[in-house]
């Protein structure tokens, strides 16, 4: 394991608007729809459900990360849980990778949606592609000036959103009809936990903290703090801004709606300019959550290179410790996703690849608990958890839309295969 760390620049602040620019990004504006055809009228319980799957799995988060003081989050737990078996950590850690592309795509897509819907041109493929790939450029190069400039621009963006959805949710309980929002489980209690499965990598942006841990400053307090901080803050701003939706339009024109879900609920709580106020706020939210995404995800294809289980080319680092070579290749595999790829399809992976990668950081908590401190049941009740939303995602996948579930299973080998080949012909001498 490579021990060179760099120079602490992140405050509590950074992380939290790390953590809260991630999940709110690619949470309500992407998924609100989603979680109301699956749930109903309960979608603001399906976003608690996916809460309190990330709250119990954060935990394991935050003794591994205070534990392992490295880039790398979830490759680095399974690298030190599974020393004689370091393939276990290298398709682990490319699992993250590429879930990271598929959420950083989805960001993309949803910016170039709402970009495209704000300039009058909503069914445009081409401006929203060429906003989609125009703002995963931009983001390169904020990220390629280093932390401290990446960490000062989300202070920015973070707080406006907030703010704005805060705003959107105070004010649309003036037109809130409770019995729009009635009956309250109009789907079932199974539909709650699907719906949370679903809709679970909008709470993804907390496992970013742990990939910045060697760049934070004061870590025993200030980690444990960013990760949930992020994740109570993030939850009540999703579960405030979809009982107002729920409660203003309703659930079938809500449903009806789909990645303009916020637009239509803007309409009649903030009148004729409203929908203009959420496109741009949107597009805050995702460039957002694409900023502190990219940053991560770099991060960890650069431990992996240092540790020899991915191409050389990724350890690269540039003035002021930036892996820029990481930073290059993430964007655009991003950019060509987000150019070619299906909105919901990308979505249902990034969801199942956090729920799998979830699972391991906890395998690995698990094994590693003498030394972290977790405690047994707390780890277990977080694998059980996660365990029983995949197999709801699984199955709902199989019924309804199998060539999703295909598609996952297809970049899940591609992975395995990748990392083989790798290992037998492009292994090279770790990085210093």
């Amino acid at each position: 394991m490579s021990t060179d760390q760099p120079a602490p620049t992140l405050r509590l602040r950074e992380l939290l608007a790390m953590g809260v620019g991630g999940m709110i990004g690619g949470g309500i504006f992407s998924v609100l729809g989603l979680a109301v055809r699956e749930s109903g009228n309960a979608a603001p319980l399906a976003f608690l459900s996916g809460a309190l799957i990330a709250l119990i799995a954060g935990r394991a988060y935050v003794h591994l990360a205070l534990a392992y003081r490295e880039d790398g989050a979830s490759f680095t737990y399974l690298e030190r849980a599974f020393p004689k078996h370091l393939a276990v950590a290298g398709v682990a850690g490319w699992v993250v990778v590429v879930g990271y592309i598929g959420t950083l795509a989805l960001y993309a897509y949803t910016f170039g949606a709402y970009g495209s819907h704000l300039l009058g041109h909503p069914d445009a493929h081409l401006l929203r592609m060429g906003l989609s790939v125009g703002v995963l450029l931009a983001f390169l190069g904020i990220n390629a000036l280093g932390a401290g400039a990446m960490g000062r621009l989300e202070d920015v963006l973070v707080g406006v959103k907030v703010v704005f959805l805060g705003a959107l949710a105070a004010a649309g309980f003036a037109a809130y009809d409770p019995t729009k929002a009635l009956p309250l489980v109009d789907r079932g209690v199974s539909s709650i936990f699907l719906g949370g499965a679903l809709i679970f990598v909008a709470f993804e942006g907390f496992q970013l903290i742990t990939n910045a841990v060697a760049e934070t400053k004061e870590p025993d307090r200030n980690i444990p703090r960013g990760i949930y901080g992020s994740i109570v803050i993030t939850t009540v701003i999703y579960v405030l801004v979809a009982t107002v939706a729920v409660g203003t339009l309703g659930a079938q024109e809500l449903q009806d709606a789909g990645e303009y879900a916020l637009a239509v609920v803007a309409k009649p709580v903030l009148g004729p300019w409203g929908v203009i106020v959420v496109d741009i706020a949107a597009m805050l939210a995702t460039a957002s959550a694409i900023n502190a995404t990219l940053f991560g995800s770099a991060r960890l294809a650069r431990a992996m290179a240092k540790d020899r289980l991915a191409p050389k080319l990724f350890s690269f680092r540039a003035r002021g410790d930036v892996p820029l070579a990481g930073i290059v290749v993430i964007a655009a595999l991003a950019a060509l996703l987000t150019s070619l790829g299906n909105l919901e399809m990308i979505a249902s992976f990034s969801s199942m690849t956090f729920l799998l990668v979830s699972m391991g950081v906890c395998i690995a908590s698990w094994r590693l608990r003498r030394e972290t401190g977790a405690a047994p049941l707390g780890v277990g009740s977080a694998l059980l958890l996660l365990g029983v939303a995949l197999v709801l995602l699984v199955v709902f996948l199989a019924e309804k839309d199998r060539t999703a579930l295909v598609f996952c299973g297809a970049v899940y080998a591609g992975v395995v295969v990748a990392h083989l080949l790798f290992e037998r012909f492009g292994r090279a001498p770790a990085s210093r």
